[in-house]
C-alpha cells in the first residue's frame, strides 16, 4: 500500500473515516499528464490522491507553466472550487501514473456534515497552503535563482527522497519509512567548529519526482536558462547530481544552508 505524506489529508483521517469516504467516491487510475481539472473551469468536484503524484499549475500569458505546487499521496485536491464555487484557480495534471478518489461536491460536502472533525482539517490544510504561498512571495523578493533552486530542492528531498547507493540504485522508502532519510550533522573538527561531513558520513539522496527543468523553472519563478545555471553552480560545489529528469542530493545540509 502506498504510503500517504505525513500531514496530508488522508493520513489526518482515522480508517472509519477513510472507509467513508471511499464508499462515497469513485476510484480512477490515470496516466502520467492525464488532467484532473482545467483552469477557469466552473467544475466542483473534488479529488484525493492514493498514489502518485499530481502538479498544480496556471498558464503564464505568454507561453509556459507557472508551477505552483506538487502534491503526493495523500493530498486534497479541487475542494476551494468546491466549497466558493468560483472557476478553478490551477490546472491540476498527474506527474506520473496516479490512483485517484474523485467525489462530486455533494458526496464531499455531505462527508464533511456526517465528519465535523474532518472540516477543521480541511480548514488547517487551506491555512497551511496559504501561508506557504505568503513564504514563496517573499522568497522572491529575498532569494536569487540559485537561492529558490535550492529551497524547492530541500523540499523535494524532504518529500520525495530516497536514500540512494554509489551503484545507482534507490534503496527504496521503505528504508526510511516513507519520510526522506536521516542526514547527520556536521560533525565537531579538534577545535570545536563543525565541518563539513566527508563523503562517508553523508548520506545521498535520489529525488523520486521526475520534474524537467521547465517545470522547475516555472515553480522558483526564472527562465530555464536561470535554473540551468544554478543547478550547475549546485553541482560544481558538489551538492547534487544531474541527469535527465533525475536529481540525486550528495549534501542536504549544504543546499539548507544555501536556502536560508
Amino acid at each position: 500500500m502506498t504510503a500517504f505524506e505525513p500531514g496530508s489529508f488522508l493520513a489526518e483521517l482515522t480508517p472509519a473515516e477513510r472507509a467513508d469516504l471511499e464508499a462515497r467516491g469513485r476510484f480512477r487510475d490515470l496516466k502520467r499528464g492525464e488532467v484532473l481539472f482545467h483552469e477557469g473551469e466552473t467544475t466542483t468536484s473534488v479529488a484525493v490522491i492514493y498514489g502518485g503524484k499530481v502538479k498544480a499549475f496556471s498558464y503564464r500569458e505568454h507561453g509556459g507553466e507557472a508551477l505552483l505546487d506538487v502534491r503526493g499521496p495523500g493530498a486534497l485536491v479541487g475542494e476551494v472550487a468546491a466549497i466558493d464555487h468560483l472557476p478553478r484557480s490551477a490546472t491540476v495534471a498527474t506527474l506520473e501514473p496516479a490512483r485517484v478518489l474523485t467525489l462530486t461536491e455533494d458526496q464531499f460536502t455531505s462527508f464533511l456534515s456526517r465528519h465535523g472533525r474532518v472540516s477543521i482539517i480541511v480548514m488547517r490544510m487551506l491555512c497551511r497552503r496559504w501561508r506557504e504561498a505568503d513564504r514563496k512571495r517573499v522568497e522572491f523578493g529575498m532569494y536569487d535563482a540559485t537561492g529558490r533552486v535550492a529551497q524547492r530542492l530541500v523540499e523535494l528531498a524532504e518529500r520525495f527522497g530516497e536514500p540512494y547507493d554509489p551503484d545507482g540504485r534507490s534503496k527504496g522508502r521503505a528504508a526510511s519509512g516513507g519520510r526522506a532519510p536521516h542526514v547527520p550533522a556536521p560533525r565537531p573538527a579538534p577545535g570545536g567548529e563543525a565541518v563539513p561531513n566527508g563523503a562517508g558520513d553523508r548520506t545521498s539522496v535520489q529525488i523520486t519526482l521526475h520534474l524537467s527543468q521547465e517545470e522547475l523553472a516555472g515553480w522558483v519563478g526564472a527562465s530555464r536558462e536561470a535554473v540551468s545555471k544554478a543547478l550547475g553552480t549546485l553541482r560544481r560545489h558538489g551538492w547534487i547530481e544531474t541527469g535527465r529528469r533525475r536529481v540525486i542530493v550528495h549534501d542536504l545540509q549544504a543546499l539548507r544552508r544555501h536556502a536560508r
